[in-house]
C-alpha cells in the first residue's frame, strides 16, 4: 500500500467509520458526539490534505464576507424555518398520522437561562459541527469519489439526506423525515454555493436559533 493510497483512500474510509461508530453505538458522549465527530474528521482532513484541510472541507477565504454571512444568510434561514414550521411539519404529520417528539427540548420551553446556555452549543456542534462532517467532509468526498455530475448529485442529495435524517431517530420518524429534507436542501445550498462552508454553516446556525426560539416561546 502506498502513501497517496493510505491518506486518499484509507483514512477517509476510517474516519466515515470511525464517525458512524460514535453516532450508533451507545458509547454515551450524548451532545458531544458530534463535536468529537468534528475532530476525527479535521484530524483526517490535515492528514489527506494538510495545509490545504480547511480549504478542502470548504472554508474559503474568498467567500468569507459579511454581507452574505449576515445578511443573505439570516434571510435563507427565515425562510428555511417557515417551510419547516407552516409546511413540512404539518405535511409530513398529515402523512404520517404522527407527531415530531420535540421532548427532549422540554426542559428549555419559558427557561430563558437554559435557552441562552444552549446556544454556544448549537453553533459549535450543530452548526460548526454538523456541517464540518455532513457538508465539508461526507458530501465532498462522495464528490471527490463519484464527480458532481447530475446523477451523483441526486444520489449524493438523496443518500446524505436519509442518513442525516435516521441520525435524528429522537425526533421521531416525522422529525426523521423533516430533518431529512431540509439536510438535503442545505446538500443543494453547499453546492449551488461552489462549497461554500461558510455560508451553510451560518444558514444552518441562524435556523437552529430561530428553532430554538421557537422552542423556548412553546411555538413548537
Amino acid at each position: 500500500m502506498n502513501t497517496i493510497t493510505l491518506r486518499t483512500k484509507i483514512i477517509p474510509l476510517l474516519a466515515i467509520i470511525s464517525v458512524f461508530f460514535i453516532w450508533l453505538l451507545p458509547l454515551g458522549f450524548d451532545y458531544f458526539e458530534t463535536i468529537i465527530a468534528a475532530i476525527i474528521i479535521l484530524i483526517a482532513s490535515a492528514i489527506e490534505f494538510k495545509k490545504g484541510m480547511l480549504k478542502s472541507l470548504g472554508f474559503q477565504k474568498h467567500k468569507f464576507k459579511v454581507i452574505p454571512l449576515l445578511i443573505y444568510t439570516p434571510l435563507i434561514a427565515i425562510g428555511l424555518f417557515i417551510l419547516y414550521y407552516f409546511v413540512l411539519i404539518p405535511g409530513v404529520s398529515h402523512f404520517t398520522g404522527d407527531y415530531i417528539d420535540f421532548s427532549n427540548f422540554d426542559k428549555l420551553r419559558g427557561n430563558f437561562i437554559g435557552s441562552l446556555s444552549v446556544l454556544p452549543f448549537i453553533w459549535i456542534s450543530a452548526a460548526f459541527g454538523e456541517e464540518i462532517v455532513w457538508r465539508g467532509y461526507f458530501m465532498k468526498q462522495f464528490t471527490k469519489f463519484f464527480g458532481d455530475g447530475k446523477l451523483s448529485l441526486t444520489i449524493n442529495i438523496v443518500l446524505f439526506g436519509i442518513l442525516f435524517g435516521y441520525l435524528h431517530g429522537y425526533q421521531g420518524i416525522n422529525g426523521q423525515i423533516i430533518t431529512g429534507i431540509i439536510g438535503s436542501t442545505l446538500v443543494l445550498i453547499f453546492y449551488k454555493r461552489s462549497y461554500d462552508l461558510w455560508f451553510n454553516i451560518a444558514i444552518h446556525g441562524f435556523f437552529d436559533t430561530i428553532a430554538l426560539i421557537a422552542i423556548y416561546q412553546c411555538w413548537i
